[in-house]
């Protein structure tokens, strides 16, 4: 009896037409069965949102590379709970988001969308990766990428990931990786910019803009200083955001409450 391949949910945040999901998807299917559950349209900085008063509708494409393409009128976290509760005949063994069209490395994996849907599948108990290249070009270059996501992909399907995490990976831009490290989030912050533009009616609105703030550019136990030194990089990220070290002080202060 020919044995099962392994079964890849992909999903992302730029949308169902990116240059990014076609090339993950692209080598995906190389190591199993692919079923792509994309949003319709560029959801970033949706980060986990869901959507609760809005239906959704999921539309199918031609396939890609014999992947079975479909799109959700959802954010990336509706793409993947409508594929495990509405699409999928089987549980995937594995979920892959992206390859995202910009960064999301250091706080920016809170804001993702791309990392939203890793976060999502972590929560759902299946191993998950989010990838993401440092272009936000419509246009980026993605072949330098592919051994490394190859490589990284086939490795958690063989292995899995440890219980409670996904994994956010990086990669620098124009260049093939000199290698990979596994690091931790760059500690920074968004400097929140808003241009001020009006319609023709007059009618003020804004437009958002920023700069990041790396708080410790030369930490070498940081995504941020990797990627500059042009790795690729991998960051674990656990969804459950419970300070577990700060519980007893915290305990303490509300003592008396």
């Amino acid at each position: 009896m020919k044995a099962e391949r392994p079964l890849i949910l992909i999903t992302n945040d730029d949308g169902i037409g990116s240059r990014g999901i076609a090339h993950l998807t692209r080598i995906a299917v190389t190591l199993g069965d692919v079923v792509v559950v994309a949003p319709d349209s560029a959801q970033s900085g949706k980060s986990s949102a869901i959507s609760v008063n809005t239906p959704l509708f999921i539309n199918e494409h031609q396939p890609l590379e014999c992947a079975r393409m479909m799109s959700a009128n959802g954010t990336p976290v509706d793409c993947v709970k409508l594929a495990m509760f509405a699409v999928l005949d089987r549980r995937p063994d594995l979920i892959l988001s992206g390859i995202n069209h910009g960064s999301n490395a250091a706080v920016n994996n809170i804001y993702s969308g791309t990392m939203g849907a890793a976060m999502e599948g972590c929560l759902l108990g299946i191993p998950s990766i989010g990838y993401s290249l440092l272009d936000h070009s419509p246009g980026a270059d993605f072949d330098p990428l592919t051994p490394f996501i190859k490589e990284i992909t086939a490795k958690v399907l063989a292995e899995g990931l440890p219980e409670g995490i996904c994994l956010n990976v990086n990669f620098p831009t124009r260049c093939t990786p000199k290698g990979i490290k596994v690091v931790r989030a760059a500690k920074g912050r968004w400097t929140e910019e808003y241009a001020t533009y009006a319609t023709p009616h007059g009618t003020p609105f804004y437009w958002l803009t920023g700069k990041f703030h790396n708080d410790e550019p030369d930490n070498l136990e940081t995504d941020e200083y990797w990627l500059k030194q042009q790795y690729g990089t991998i960051v674990p990220i656990r969804p459950d955001q419970t300070a577990t070290d700060m519980i007893i002080r915290v305990r303490d202060i509300f003592s008396e409450i």
